[in-house]
């Protein structure tokens, strides 16, 4: 008999252990310093009430809660980011616990019996080539593990997998139902765009800055991701993208950076945007200058300003903001202030995307 797992108790479940891949994210020892970087505008957002009480008083001199904050710095936001996580999941699992006991309550079932109808009975089960197709692409990690007990675990792992996929799936259908509104407000900075390329209506409710380098392949791997959401949420996102390159090992990050920004003096930054991530072998200065022709750029123009560095303090202001926000690695995000590192799949962006965009709607009709 098939064991029923009771929908009240659904945790952020870890991914499938037999073929999860760890979330794309390049981390490095430290971004690089600029001589004479920009003052940054970032900080944690704090109340203007609470952000002028004094927290200690020096000879006479207070020091506030916002001065604090300020040099508390990323290290303060990471503490608020764990705190809402925390805050989020109990949250969220008590919206789940409410909304299936009305759902039972309505059906005239128990909480079990809805379980077993709506995820049990609904979880697509696995097949015998689903199984034998996975134990074929992924022999090697199964070692000297018998065949019939390597494939019995593999019917476990993706049951489970489909199983959660179900309950998330049925979940979602009972909070639309419900018209769940959260106005938990997560924490945040201010990053500043500070003219840097970007795509989408500046009047975008959803922002999204990005920081990343044209060298690291997660960074490469997230693209098709985030031109999916563009097409997903046209006139309501903008990207902004900022420049992270890891030189300690990434050697030729900084001068795809700069070349970058010469293709932006001509009007076509996404174009060799997009042609840099798909040339990953070739960032080398005269693989950039080829570039540049190959994208019909005046070529002497280019490689003069590649050529000057013209561009090198730019990308070095956006490594020491991304310095100050406490950033080690690529690529980064921040959706209205929100960070979220990694690869992460689409469903990750569009689910933060979501939450923006309804608490706008939930603040414009307070």
């Amino acid at each position: 008999m098939m064991r029923t797992m009771r929908l009240t108790s659904w945790p952020f479940a870890a991914s499938l252990a037999l073929g999860a891949m760890a979330l794309g994210f390049i981390p490095g020892s430290a971004a690089p310093s600029a001589d004479a970087a920009e003052k940054t505008q970032s900080r944690p957002a704090t109340p203007a009430a609470a952000g002028s009480q004094p927290v200690a008083v020096v000879a006479g001199t207070p020091i506030t809660a916002a001065e604090l904050d300020q040099l508390a710095g990323s290290r303060l936001f990471q503490v608020r980011q764990q705190e809402y996580q925390v805050r989020r999941q109990v949250l969220d699992d008590a919206i789940g616990k409410r909304l299936t006991e009305n759902e039972a309550a309505v059906r005239k079932i128990s909480v079990d019996e809805l379980t077993r109808l709506e995820i049990d009975g609904k979880a697509a089960p696995v097949t015998d080539g689903e199984k034998k197709e996975f134990y074929e692409k992924n022999k090697a990690r199964f070692g000297q593990t018998p065949e019939e007990q390597a494939l019995a675990q593999i019917e476990n792992g993706l049951r489970q997998q489909r199983v959660r996929d179900r309950r998330a799936e049925f979940l979602k259908e009972l909070r639309t139902k419900a018209n769940v509104k959260v106005m938990l407000e997560p924490p945040r900075v201010t990053v500043a765009e500070s003219n840097n390329p970007a795509k989408g209506p500046a009047a975008a409710p959803v922002t999204m800055v990005e920081f990343s380098d044209f060298q690291c392949p997660f960074c490469a791997r997230v693209n098709p991701t985030l031109k999916k959401l563009e097409e997903a949420y046209p006139g309501k996102l903008r990207i902004v993208f900022r420049d992270l390159p890891l030189l300690n090992i990434h050697k030729n990050a900084g001068h795809a950076a700069e070349a970058a920004q010469c293709a932006h003096d001509q009007g076509k930054f996404w174009d060799m945007h997009d042609r840099l991530f798909a040339n990953q072998a070739k960032l080398a200065p005269t693989d950039l200058k080829e570039h540049a022709v190959a994208l019909g750029l005046d070529a002497a123009a280019f490689n003069q300003c590649l050529d000057s560095g013209k561009y090198t303090a730019e990308w070095r202001k956006d490594a020491e903001e991304a310095n100050r926000l406490g950033l080690s690695g690529t690529p980064a995000f921040f959706i209205n202030g929100r960070l979220l590192s990694g690869a992460q799949p689409y469903e990750a962006f569009a689910a933060v995307i979501d939450e923006e965009l309804s608490l706008a709607e939930v603040k414009k009709g307070s």
